[in-house]
C-alpha cells in the first residue's frame, strides 16, 4: 500500500483484500459482480483461489483493490494462511440462508487472529435477495459485529447492492488506520455520481426511492448510498420528522391551551355585554 506518484499509475493506493468463509456462502458471486479490474492471477499457481481486481473512488481518490478469495474447504487452509501475509484488509462473508456459515466465523476469526493478527475486518452477510430464507436475524449478526469491533454489511451481489459500499468502507477503515486520510483530507472531493446521490436522497425517503423514475440499477445504488452513509430518515414535504418530537410538540400545545388563564373584561369597558350581572 503506498501512494503512487507515477503518472504510469492508474491509481493512488492499492490494497489487498480476502475474502474468507465457509464454502458455497457465495464469495465468488461478490467477486463475479465487478465489472472491471482483471480476473487473471499475477501469480502462476492459484489453485483454490479466486482473483480479481477492481478499482473504486474514495473522496476523490483511487484506490485499486487486489481481491483474493479464499476456499473454505479445510484443505485450503494452509494457502489461506501463504495468502494472509500481507493482507490489508479482510471480509468475513457468510450466507444469510444458512445458519452454518454464520456459526463458522468464530472458527475464521481465530484464524485470522493467528495468522493475520491486528488486520481490519468486517463482516458481510451475502445474498440479501433471498431474505424471504433468511436463517440469521440482522439483528442478531449487527450485535456479533459490533461485539467483535467488526463492521456490518448485508449485500446482494444479484441486486448490486450495498458491494461497492462495503469495499469502500473497508478501504476507508484499512487508509485511516495507516495514516494516509491526512494525505487528501484537505482536498476532499466528492465523485459527481457522490454529488448526485447524495442530492436525491437527502430529500428522498428510502421507501420512495422505488418509486422515481429511474433504471432499476439506479435506484438500487440510491438505496445502498442511503444506508451506507446514514440517510435514511423519514422525510415528508422535503423536512425530516419524527414521531416523538411530534407528539411531544402536540401535547406542549395542548398544555398550553389548557393552562391558558380566561381573559376578564378591562374593567373600563362600556360596552352593555361586557358588564358582568
Amino acid at each position: 500500500m503506498g501512494t503512487q506518484g507515477s503518472p504510469v499509475k492508474s491509481y493512488d493506493y492499492l490494497l489487498k483484500f480476502l475474502l474468507v468463509g465457509d464454502s458455497d456462502v457465495g464469495k465468488g458471486e461478490i467477486l463475479d459482480s465487478l465489472q472491471d479490474g482483471s480476473a487473471e492471477s499475477p501469480y502462476a499457481y492459484s489453485s483454490g483461489i479466486d482473483y480479481k481486481t477492481t478499482t473504486i473512488l474514495l473522496d476523490g481518490r483511487r484506490v485499486k483493490l487486489e481481491l483474493w478469495d479464499t476456499s473454505g474447504q479445510g484443505r485450503f487452509c494452509t494457502i489461506f494462511r501463504s495468502y494472509s501475509r500481507g493482507a490489508q484488509g479482510i471480509l468475513l462473508v457468510y450466507d444469510i440462508t444458512n445458519r452454518w456459515s454464520f456459526d463458522g466465523i468464530d472458527r475464521w476469526i481465530r484464524e485470522i487472529d493467528e495468522h493475520a493478527p491486528g488486520v481490519p475486518r468486517i463482516l458481510v452477510g451475502n445474498r440479501l435477495h433471498l431474505a424471504f430464507k433468511r436463517q440469521v436475524p440482522t439483528e442478531q449478526a449487527r450485535a456479533y459485529a459490533e461485539k467483535n469491533g467488526m463492521t456490518f454489511f448485508e449485500v446482494s451481489p444479484l441486486c448490486n447492492f450495498n458491494v461497492i459500499e462495503s469495499f469502500t468502507e473497508l478501504s476507508r477503515i484499512v487508509l485511516m488506520r495507516h495514516g494516509m486520510e491526512k494525505f487528501w483530507r484537505p482536498n476532499r472531493v466528492f465523485s459527481l455520481q457522490d454529488l448526485c446521490c447524495r442530492a436525491i436522497v437527502s430529500c428522498t425517503p428510502v421507501h420512495l426511492i422505488d418509486k422515481l423514475p429511474l433504471p432499476v440499477a439506479i435506484k438500487s445504488h440510491l438505496k445502498s448510498f442511503s444506508m451506507a452513509n446514514g440517510m435514511n430518515a423519514v422525510m415528508m414535504h422535503g423536512r425530516s420528522y419524527s414521531t416523538a418530537a411530534g407528539g411531544s410538540k402536540g401535547n406542549s400545545l395542548k398544555r398550553s391551551k389548557s393552562i391558558r388563564p380566561p381573559q376578564s373584561p378591562p374593567q373600563n369597558c362600556t360596552r352593555n355585554n361586557c358588564k358582568i350581572s
